[in-house]
């Protein structure tokens, strides 16, 4: 009988631990974090949900999406706490959701399903948007500037669904360019487990990234308001050039992509990378065939790969990174967070090429190991996952402390479930907005915009640049939780 209390208590104790949110050796739990990604993805769905959803509180939506110009554009995401679907964010989603997947798939255990699911959810809407009307690439649904005047549920949506697209009058080489990136991965995602599915995504990658070629322009100029100020291609279209023919060149290892690449001139020298700015991400990619293919034509790339991590590197004498009391990468004071997960990827993937080639560089005087940029990113990691000042996680639905009231829609307002009538345009700010109560449904797995530079977090629903989740941070924290889980 004792020996069976003691088996008691220690399974309860287990069971506390996972539900805190801690695992082996007093990590977070990184293995649970992944898990809850794609759960995530699941309550960002637009369109007819399948059978097997597991975010219960969501249902249909956005089924009449394209109907204005007599094509289905259902399905996709909404991209953050909206009913919004930017192609521009959602496309980078997917490439990085894919990527992750490429790089870290191995690791992901029986969640490899799930990130193939959650990549697909995105791609057969990205085919609709590219293969609908002859030259024409859909790049968005919805009206942002009606639509960010409502507070109401997704399913409920009574704004106008106006369709956005761009065409040989009105390039869009950026948001093109990334849609090309992003079919390109997923066809390598899906090359063995769908082998036709591949096929039409990578070529209609091809199309896609031919248009964005051939027709030069940025969408944000093509398009206005439409996507400015939310998604406006601040750094220009050449780095969607580049990003999208990088993917292309690893999806076919065609000589016209390399070539391609090598005509677009000396690169900008980031010290950021997000779904707006590319360069960082390309020369990581890139930099793979010079570091495991020991291939000297991408020795620039690696260089540049290198340079990067020299101005990221808090210790490195060309360090252009803050980084905050509590051990946070601070970039920007708006949804900060999306930039510490991606360059947390970037961190963990060339630091993984380096150690499969027991490499190392210098940033002047800092030797800089394999070891120095996994620490980083683990460092990264297991402050979102709620080893900060604060002791609270910024993912949703982890541990007990997350962020209760988040900005987004359809998480703070009842669910169809719970309150069958309709709520309106404007029927959702009293009493649910303005309410300081925790949201009712939990949108797990979100990861929100993230703490001020002083590592604090007032949980404040109606504070959008701190409180609001959005696709691009989960999906490039997927690749790193699934490393650090292994």
């Amino acid at each position: 009988m004792a020996k069976a209390n003691i088996l008691l208590v220690f399974l309860c104790s287990l069971g506390l631990l996972l539900l805190g949110g801690v695992g082996v050796e007093g990590n977070p739990n990184y293995r649970d974090a992944l898990q809850k990604s794609f759960l995530f993805f699941q309550g960002q769905r637009s369109g007819k949900l399948p059978a097997n959803q597991k975010v219960s509180w969501r249902s249909n939506s956005g089924l009449s999406d394209g109907s204005l110009d007599h094509v289905d554009l259902t399905g996709g995401y909404y991209d953050a706490g909206d009913n919004v679907k930017f192609n521009f964010p959602m496309a980078f989603t997917t490439t990085m959701l894919s990527w992750g997947t490429l790089e870290y798939g191995k690791r992901m255990g029986p969640q490899l399903q799930e990130a193939r699911a959650a990549i697909r959810w995105a791609t057969d809407y990205l085919l609709k948007c590219a293969n609908s009307k002859p030259g024409k690439l859909y790049v968005g649904v919805g009206d942002p500037n009606v639509d960010h005047k409502c507070w109401e549920r997704p399913e409920d949506m009574d704004t106008v669904r106006t369709v956005y697209s761009v065409s040989s009058s009105n390039p869009g080489s950026d948001v093109a360019g990334e849609t090309a990136a992003a079919l390109a991965a997923a066809s390598l995602v899906f090359r063995r487990v769908d082998p036709k599915y591949s096929r039409l995504l990578l070529q209609t990658a091809r199309k896609v990234m031919a248009f964005a070629i051939q027709y030069r322009g940025a969408y944000s100029d093509s398009l206005g308001s439409a996507v400015c100020p939310f998604y406006c291609s601040y750094s220009g279209y050449k780095d969607e050039l580049l990003w999208g023919a990088a993917w292309l060149f690893r999806a076919t290892n065609d000589a016209y992509y390399y070539n391609f690449l090598k005509t677009l001139g000396a690169d900008d020298q980031p010290d950021i990378f997000s779904w707006d700015n590319k360069y960082a991400g390309a020369h990581v990619l890139l930099s793979r065939m010079a570091l495991l293919g020991k291939d000297k034509n991408f020795e620039q790339f690696k260089q540049e790969a290198e340079s990067f991590m020299c101005r990221i590197l808090p210790n490195s004498p060309y360090s252009t990174t803050q980084y905050t009391q509590g051990g946070l990468m601070y970039k920007l004071p708006e949804s900060n967070l999306q930039y510490v997960t991606s360059i947390t990827f970037l961190l963990t993937t060339y630091g993984k090429y380096m150690k499969a080639k027991k490499q190392t560089f210098n940033c002047g005087s800092l030797f800089v190991t394999p070891k120095s940029l996994i620490g980083l990113a683990k460092r990264q990691v297991d402050y979102i996952l709620g080893e900060n000042p604060i002791k609270m996680p910024y993912m949703v639905g982890f541990g007990r402390n997350f962020p209760k009231r988040i900005h987004h829609r359809g998480s703070s307002l009842p669910s169809l479930a719970k309150h069958p009538q309709s709520i309106g345009c404007d029927g959702g700010f009293q009493p649910y907005f303005y309410s300081s109560n925790p949201n009712p449904n939990i949108l797990v797995g979100a990861i929100v915009g993230g703490p001020n530079q002083n590592d604090g977090f007032p949980d404040d629903r109606s504070d959008y640049s701190h409180s609001e989740p959005s696709t691009y941070i989960t999906a490039a924290l997927v690749g790193p939780l699934a490393y650090f889980s292994h």
